[in-house]
């Protein structure tokens, strides 16, 4: 495995799309609504939002390694584990690990630094905090995905929701505005049910290490009931961005991409196995893509027309 090839499977740069798409929402929001779109400061956007992305995951790797959340499941526990393995495997050092994994956020922060010329000190101030969020998630003192008190899951939907579609608008537009906000609820919803759902899948493993996750605190079933109700508030999100006029309302089409995550649900019971939830994962991740790739057409759809 070449380096390139090494970094992506480190960095988990596979699922950077839940990223990319609440910037571009962000950015098609400044087209739509207000007529303005600047492609440039939309690339170094995306740019620096990916490198936040994947410091997001491989800092998350590097504390749950550290704090022995991360293992091999060599002790008969029923759990998959969906860190990269880099660190348990022993494929990269900790010193190694830990370098690129600055590296990244400090190129981040250089595109924020360079984004706040252009459009005004709070892009480097969103972009700032949201890399703040990712750390404590679960880097001590805070820990925030380790204290089963729904602070993990408040951190997600800031850091892959209201952050960079507020963001990205900012940037395009050099000011704030409430339906950026309304917007960034359905995408961010659905980041964070991605989030939920694979702690599923090693959920006995958190337990373990002391790992506090909701599925940890109330049990598989409550925290089962907890994921649908999640998916219902992201459909319900949209319906009120299209009532408020924040999205026409033919937006609501992106509703059908979530009906076969909806129909997981039927398979499962209210106690699995791990291997069970794989689908719900799975289903989770090309929902919230899928969903968001129908408001991009749509919101680009809306602007030309308008």
């Amino acid at each position: 495995m070449n380096m390139f090839r090494q970094f992506m499977k480190a960095s988990r740069a596979s699922i950077i799309m839940v990223m990319l798409i609440p910037v571009a929402l962000g950015a098609l929001g400044a087209y739509m609504w207000d007529g303005v779109f600047h492609i440039g400061l939309l690339l170094l956007t995306l740019l620096g939002s990916a490198l936040a992305h994947l410091f997001s995951n491989m800092i998350n790797d590097l504390w749950d390694y550290k704090n022995g959340a991360d293992s091999n499941v060599e002790e008969g526990i029923d759990a998959i584990t969906s860190h990269s393995g880099f660190l348990t495997n022993g494929m990269w050092s900790v010193r190694t690990y830990t370098f690129v994994t600055w590296l990244l956020f400090g190129i981040a922060i250089c595109c924020g630094i360079i984004l706040s010329f252009f459009s005004g000190w709070w892009a480097f101030v969103l972009g700032l905090l949201g890399g703040m969020i990712a750390y404590f998630y679960v880097a001590p003192p805070l820990k925030l995905g380790y204290r089963g008190k729904g602070l993990g899951e408040v951190a997600i939907i800031l850091s892959f929701g209201v952050l960079p579609v507020m963001g990205s608008y900012y940037v395009q537009t050099a000011h704030m505005d409430v339906r950026a906000l309304l917007l960034s609820l359905p995408i961010g919803l659905l980041t964070t049910l991605i989030l939920f759902n694979h702690h599923f899948l090693h959920w006995q493993l958190d337990r373990q290490a002391g790992k506090k996750t909701l599925i940890v605190v109330w049990g598989e079933a409550k925290a089962l009931r907890f994921s649908k109700i999640l998916l219902l508030l992201a459909a319900l999100s949209l319906v009120v961005c299209t009532i408020v006029g924040v999205l026409p309302y033919y937006s609501l089409i992106a509703c059908l991409a979530l009906i076969p995550l909806y129909r997981v649900y039927g398979g499962l019971k209210e106690h699995n196995k791990s291997q069970a939830y794989l689908p719900l994962m799975g289903g989770s991740l090309q929902a919230t893509v899928r969903f968001g790739a129908i408001l991009i057409l749509i919101m680009i759809i809306q602007g030309l027309m308008f």
